[in-house]
């Protein structure tokens, strides 16, 4: 005689040692969301962790982490006693979503728009970051209530023409390096990435406080964000631009961001896969 006992539930942790920002959080929700198996996932941004609820085994949810290359492994796995799912608020987390994806996308145009007119390309890479998140941001807002199918195909047409844009600053970059070219405006250039710095700040600050309103927690996301570290890099060549009096610390800044921008498209195609 069979029983008609559902399957016992698991908690699995995993450490993602490369996870320190919430869009890759949003990547990984995309990655794994048409896994049937999962219940609920409870990211750690701070800790690098990401717990998931699930009812099979975790082979698969560890394979779909693997592709992200963000540095998967398996901490623990156990039977959960007494699951109790957290109520949700949909409504409440597509108003973030909209809110960080207005934040990142006004500084996308006006670190761009800057960057091409203080001659910056570190502030042009700078703003294709922004680009990035963006995206993500925008690509979690259109998967709701689509298909796997469609969320797929949004995903590998975002993430080309992300790629397609930092090949050409690559492209760019490099015709600066062998040429002459102007001086980039050290003013403009640490001012912008100051405000892009407090955006980015913004963003973190209104995606965490839904989770948690420890301060400490707040601190460390602001701190861990690959993100402020790339406006702290253009902040810092802008100095080095005035003291120097250079155009080679903008570039060296620009082919660094650039590089990362290359390493996030193809995280977002992967998702296509």
């Amino acid at each position: 005689m069979g029983s008609d006992q559902p399957d016992p539930m698991k908690q699995t942790t995993f450490k993602i040692a490369k996870m320190d920002c919430p869009s890759e959080e949003q990547m990984i929700r995309m990655c794994l969301a048409d896994l049937p198996s999962i219940h609920a996932l409870d990211f750690d941004i701070s800790n690098r962790k990401l717990t998931v609820i699930h009812s099979e085994p975790y082979t698969p949810i560890f394979q779909r982490l693997d592709t992200l290359k963000l540095d998967t492994s398996v901490i623990d796995s156990s039977l959960v006693d007494a699951y109790i799912p957290n109520e949700s608020n949909p409504a409440s987390e597509r108003k973030l979503l909209w809110q960080v994806l207005a934040i990142n996308f006004f500084f996308f145009a006006l670190e761009l728009t800057t960057g091409f007119m203080s001659d910056s390309m570190g502030l042009v890479a700078d703003s294709l970051d922004m680009l990035a998140d963006s995206i993500v941001y925008g690509l979690a807002l259109l998967a709701v209530g689509g298909t796997v199918i469609k969320k797929k195909n949004i995903a590998k047409a975002a993430g080309y023409f992300q790629l397609s844009l930092a090949i050409i600053g690559l492209g760019e970059v490099t015709r600066r390096f062998i040429g002459l070219a102007e001086i980039p405006a050290f003013q403009t250039m640490i001012i912008i990435s100051i405000l892009a710095l407090i955006g980015n700040g913004a963003c973190l600050y209104l995606l965490q406080k839904s989770k948690s309103k420890e301060a400490h927690m707040q601190a460390s996301m602001l701190f861990t964000s690959n993100d402020i570290i790339v406006n702290l890099g253009v902040i810092v060549a802008g100095g080095f631009v005035y003291l120097t009096e250079s155009n080679y610390p903008d570039l060296i800044i620009g082919i660094i961001v650039f590089f990362v921008v290359v390493q996030g498209a193809f995280k977002i195609v992967k998702l296509s896969k």
